[in-house]
């Protein structure tokens, strides 16, 4: 998840980088089982209740869990502005898997560069953990920025779960 205040996704921007520096990976363990994690990413009413780096809240959402269905979501930074993104679900193996596509909208109402996210939920003695990945970014920059998003994101994800 990036910095949504930034434009990461404008058409003009330039693929840098072989596709291993384009691509994310963030593993993270919670002290919670995998269904608990798992529901976090799926039920709506849930995720609102963690989704977005720190500072910023969801108050909408629409997601259509399954094979095919769509998914968006729009957060409000502390000042109110709205940042939507959405995508589509490739894959749904409850408790284990979850894999969807990621794309920023624009001002205009476009989407910006799409990229591919998958989620693994693995059992671990003590909870789960729980792998990221994202893949292709249009750049480095990009990636990076994601990164912080999403380390924020996991953040509040493992506050939420206690």
């Amino acid at each position: 998840m990036a910095d949504p205040t930034s434009n990461a996704n404008s058409a003009s921007a330039v693929r840098e980088g072989s596709e291993a520096d384009r691509t994310l990976v963030v593993e993270r363990v919670f002290k919670a089982p995998p269904e608990t994690v798992f529901a976090a990413w799926t039920d709506p009413d849930i995720l609102v209740q963690w989704w977005g780096p720190e500072g910023f809240h969801t108050p909408e959402r629409s997601m259509d869990v399954r094979q095919g269905g769509a998914w968006r979501t729009v957060m409000r930074n502390a000042e109110g502005e709205p940042h939507a993104v959405s995508g589509v679900y490739h894959e749904i193996t409850p408790s284990r898997r979850l894999v969807m596509t990621w794309g920023w909208e624009q001002p205009d109402g476009s989407r910006g560069h799409e990229t591919l996210v998958e989620l693994t939920f693995e059992p671990t003695e003590d909870g789960t953990r729980l792998k990221l990945v994202q893949r292709l970014f249009e750049t480095t920059e990009g990636r990076d920025r994601h990164n912080m998003g999403w380390t924020s994101s996991l953040d509040c994800l493992e506050q939420f779960l206690g």
